[in-house]
């Protein structure tokens, strides 16, 4: 494929805010039934009928949450998305609604912004969910992308971080790792090819954990499969900033402690194998490296034999008294103290 040297570029001022409004979110549809009225006018007007409503919103900030020199603005918008769906499903709940915000720099063209709104309208399709509203406005430090994402669930379906008890079960869904990991070849290549432009990196080894760098899924069928199990967790939340904080977090709001076993922690072998060309701890960087948006929670010991079986399940530890403290249970059978060492947007580092 030919690459367009002199790609066209449209001014955004040409356009004007509501231009600009109206030009990017032309193409997306109202799906639910609790939309009552989407974009164009002063706000949304949302109907959930006596069910509850789940609002979370999530600022991603260019040069701290993402570097535009590898993620390309499509896989942006798309991952904006995702990042906030999670949180609703971390609460049980139905995402059926989101509102997107900017802030951009003249230096995006209408055609960037194009890229980036066709990320989010995949997403929106693929997770079945509204655009209704959001705002644009212009920026000095370059992109800034602000989305709220907003949700239903009937209050006896809704969970939340602070009901685990001592004696359940700690079960997350997928892998863990392949986030912080695909992060990690980028930015190799990318000083790599900072030195040599002419490099052009060979990263078929690396797709899965690319991708889950790049293009993150939401765990939208666990909240799904679990109804479907007749299983309710007593306590949820998403993993966004590394196994170890979000068992912290469960810990502290359900004053519990937790026993988690390094053995049982699910990894991919793309996981394995890069590590081990990293030279690092598979378990490091599962415990610490963070936007896996996978599920983490709590069951009875009641519900183990309906989830046992199922491949997108692990039981990684169980919940203890408080006093217990909160432990990894090393491979050689020592206990350490679980550390918050995950993603620190303060301390701009991680891992």
């Amino acid at each position: 494929m030919i690459e367009d040297k002199n790609p066209q570029r449209t001014s955004i001022s040409d356009l004007g805010e509501f231009g600009l409004i109206d030009h990017l979110t032309k193409n997306f549809s109202i799906k639910h039934k609790t939309t009552v009225k989407g974009i164009g006018d002063d706000a949304a007007v949302l109907d959930f009928k006596g069910k509850k409503t789940i609002v979370t919103t999530d600022l991603l900030v260019e040069g701290v949450h993402f570097d535009l020199s590898y993620m390309p603005l499509k896989h942006l918008g798309y991952k904006s998305v995702i990042v906030n769906l999670s949180d609703v499903y971390a609460m049980n709940a139905k995402a059926t609604q989101i509102t997107v915000s900017i802030a951009i720099s003249n230096r995006f063209p209408l055609e960037a912004l194009e890229e980036l709104y066709a990320g989010i309208k995949l997403a929106c399709d693929i997770y079945d969910v509204d655009l209704v509203g959001g705002d644009t406005t212009s920026s000095n430090k370059g992109l800034l992308i602000t989305v709220t994402a907003l949700g239903e669930a009937n209050e006896e379906d809704i969970v939340y971080r602070n009901g685990a008890k001592p004696n359940d079960l700690l079960v997350v869904s997928g892998d863990l790792g392949g986030a912080y990991l695909g992060l990690q070849v980028l930015e190799r290549e990318k000083q790599v090819f900072q030195v040599n432009p002419k490099n052009q990196p060979d990263l078929d080894q690396y797709t899965y954990i690319i991708e889950r760098q790049l293009k993150p899924e939401a765990r939208k069928d666990i909240p799904e499969l679990l109804k479907k199990l007749e299983v309710k967790p007593t306590s949820m939340i998403d993993i966004s900033d590394g196994l170890s904080s979000e068992i912290i977090h469960l810990c502290k709001q359900s004053n519990v402690g937790c026993n988690l076993h390094e053995d049982k922690i699910p990894l991919d072998p793309q996981v394995i194998s890069t590590c081990e060309e990293f030279d690092i701890s598979s378990s490091t960087v599962a415990l610490s490296g963070g936007e896996d948006y996978e599920l983490l929670f709590t069951i009875s010991q009641d519900d183990y034999a309906k989830i046992k079986a199922n491949p997108s399940l692990t039981v990684i530890g169980h919940m203890t008294d408080a006093k217990e403290g909160m432990h990894l249970i090393t491979r050689a059978n020592t206990k350490i103290a679980i550390q918050a060492r995950g993603w620190n947007s303060f301390k701009g580092n991680q891992a």
